[in-house]
């Protein structure tokens, strides 16, 4: 009874003396909602607002800013000459030079990383090979860009060794040719991100269970066969983000395909991505549409991640 007296006396003096955490925690928070709404939902938001206002510049003189409703949006998918509606043929050109690098680089990275995690091969030195394997990621798209260039342009080395070898009479127009640009942005693209991938992949398998894939060799289960029905099941959260984001990457590509065509989308414009041309209207000083192409970006964007994230989880969900 005494010490029950006790600990009545001394509750109240022990409950001032407590700290909040969580409101700590909200206080730490706040720099990055600070940092958020100024630097990212602000230009949002504004950038939203143009879509909808004519704000342009004529000489020296500027129009607007000035409502104008959806006319943004009616110039954008209006037919150009020829009839072709500009926004779909780079939104195109966009998409196919972003599977020309995420097929390789996904079927590669997946292999890479089932192998260095595999509990039977036992690969040694898996550290060196992640340096190695993500070390093209921190070099500039501009360096790689500069350096194909000169290895595929008509006097490189690449034409100087075909050419003398026999294989080819006169240098091959690499940098002219539609197939050949095309495959060469996604090389590059491929070479700076398949590391990545491969050790996003690595780690989600190595999350999963080791004694779920004992399991499996104690039943008799072969290596395509556990691949098939254990790892890609449970790796499939960690590929379906890594697809995402790739996709998300892909649609947003300007770099590469700038550098390596001079930033008219060589040639007649197949390697022009969206976001060059969204580059070309901010260039022109024509803020109102480029607002406009940025929610349409945003808009494809958000279409494709969702179908995208349907077709992978349809299984799950049915």
């Amino acid at each position: 009874m005494k010490d029950k007296d006790q600990a009545l006396r001394r509750g109240p003096k022990e409950k001032r003396k407590t700290i909040s955490y969580a409101k700590w925690g909200y206080i730490f928070l706040i720099p990055f909602f600070v940092v958020y709404l100024i630097f990212t939902l602000y230009p949002q938001l504004l950038t939203f607002g143009y879509s909808f206002v004519k704000y342009y510049r004529v000489g020296r003189a500027w129009v607007g800013p000035e409502f104008c409703g959806l006319q943004n949006y009616i110039d954008i998918f209006t037919p150009a000459e020829g009839g072709t509606i500009l926004v779909f043929k780079y939104l195109w050109n966009t998409i196919v030079l972003w599977l020309i690098c995420a097929v390789p680089q996904f079927v590669v990275s997946l292999l890479l990383a089932v192998i260095f995690t595999s509990s039977r091969l036992k690969i040694k030195g898996q550290g060196f090979f992640k340096t190695v394997f993500y070390m093209p990621n921190v070099i500039m798209a501009s360096a790689f860009g500069l350096l194909f260039m000169q290895l595929f342009s008509n006097v490189g080395p690449i034409n100087s060794i075909l050419v003398h070898s026999g294989m080819l009479d006169q240098p091959y127009n690499f940098l002219g040719k539609t197939v050949s640009m095309r495959t060469l942005i996604g090389v590059i693209n491929y070479l700076m991100w398949f590391g990545n991938t491969t050790l996003m992949l690595m780690a989600g398998i190595q999350s999963i269970d080791d004694s779920i894939f004992e399991s499996a060799r104690i039943d008799g289960s072969g290596a395509f066969h556990t691949f098939r029905t254990i790892t890609m099941p449970l790796l499939k959260p960690i590929f379906l983000y890594v697809l995402i984001t790739s996709m998300i990457g892909g649609i947003q590509m300007y770099d590469v395909p700038h550098i390596m065509t001079g930033g008219n989308g060589r040639p007649d414009e197949t390697s022009f991505t969206l976001v060059m041309y969204l580059g070309r209207v901010i260039g022109a000083n024509n803020y109102g549409r480029a607002g406009a192409i940025s929610v349409i970006l945003f808009i494809f964007t958000a279409i494709l991640s969702f179908f995208i994230f349907r077709s992978i989880t349809k299984d799950n969900t049915d």
